[in-house]
């Protein structure tokens, strides 16, 4: 039940380009036994159960970016998720506007002044069994962005982690 440390699946809808210029990113596989999931019933399952306390930091931290000029999603979009039927590029999903979609993948993220990320969910088959993938990709615009990821990061990385194995032990995936 572990989440494995990866690279980016090549098979990703992720800019080939930003990926190649990315300050920062980082990708977490997961086994995924309910094969029958959607790619939103995916997305949700991972980040639709984030614990009261990464919401509170979520809001927080959002609260000090608006405060910075920067386009930020409203506390009701981390506190409840809209979760619909259907979502195409420029909805919103959770609290990020949508890339790209298909029926394997979702790629969603925000362009702000200080960087520009993407989030990918990746369902796929790796070696015959099925597993799910999430990426992150950031490029950075200019020193805040650099700092802000020196800060960010190491929680990121741990979130994204603890998102992707609680939704493991909860048979959610």
């Amino acid at each position: 039940m572990s989440i494995i440390d990866c690279g980016i699946p090549k098979d990703s809808a992720l800019c080939r380009r930003m990926v190649e210029a990315a300050y920062f990113c980082d990708s977490y596989r997961a086994p995924l036994s309910r094969q029958d999931l959607g790619i939103v019933d995916v997305f949700f399952a991972l980040f639709g159960h984030a614990p009261l306390y990464v919401k509170l930091a979520l809001i927080s931290r959002n609260a000090i970016a608006k405060l910075a000029g920067l386009e930020v999603p409203t506390v009701a979009e981390i506190l409840n998720p809209e979760v619909r039927s259907t979502y195409a590029v420029g909805d919103r999903i959770g609290p990020w506007p949508i890339f790209s979609i298909s029926q394997n993948e979702i790629v969603a993220g925000r362009n702000n002044r200080h960087l520009d990320f993407r989030l990918s969910v990746l369902k796929r088959t790796d070696d015959d069994a099925a597993c799910v993938t999430v990426s992150t990709v950031c490029t950075v615009h200019n020193l805040a962005g650099k700092v802000y990821l020196f800060f960010i990061a190491p929680f990121h990385r741990f979130g994204v982690k603890n998102l992707m194995s609680r939704a493991v032990a909860a048979r959610r995936l």
